[in-house]
């Protein structure tokens, strides 16, 4: 598995069209999680605006702390295969349910192992921020989630109750 982390750029839009493309069509059909919601905040059709508001700069009158999303690009392919989201802080909202990442693999690259590889680069991503325990939360239905979490030196705390289903929540230490 040839993976990187990498930032939105002008580059990448055809391979980000690919994947959300894709996403968001298997959210109508199947109703499946949008994790990481950063990724449906604005409309990637709009690229330049999409772009140039991805990430969080400084905390919001609505709760937002400051945030980076970054892309799981396979290298080999050219093509992105998931997302996440890195929180620089927690709130006491993320504190509860969101923790400091929140991470999503395109539908047809599930179940391929890409999902922990892109935790582990996260987690390293955590780190270069200061980020020494970090808090990874997923639905309790959501077992691919957790295996993911786990494998990664997720420690189950607890569970959670957020809009009508648990949540589970998982600290890591770097």
């Amino acid at each position: 598995m040839n993976i990187e982390l990498v930032r939105l750029t002008p580059e990448y839009k055809e391979q980000l069209f690919d994947m959300l493309t894709e996403w968001k069509h298997d959210i109508i059909v199947n109703h499946t999680n949008k994790s990481p919601t950063k990724l449906w905040i604005n409309d990637f059709h709009d690229f330049e605006h999409y772009m140039n508001n991805l990430d969080t700069k400084e905390e919001t009158e609505d709760g937002r702390v400051p945030d980076t999303t970054l892309f799981c690009l396979d290298k080999d392919r050219n093509i992105f295969v998931g997302a996440v989201n890195i929180r620089h802080y927690l709130n006491d909202e993320l504190l509860q349910t969101g923790g400091h990442i929140g991470d999503g693999i395109r539908p047809s690259e599930r179940r391929k192992g890409y999902a922990t590889a892109m935790i582990a680069l996260a987690l390293a991503e955590c780190k270069k921020l200061g980020i020494d325990r970090v808090l990874m939360c997923c639905d309790k239905d959501n077992i691919g989630s957790a295996k993911s979490i786990i494998k990664n030196g997720g420690v189950f705390e607890n569970e959670v109750v957020e809009d009508d289903h648990l949540e589970q929540r998982y600290w890591i230490q770097l």
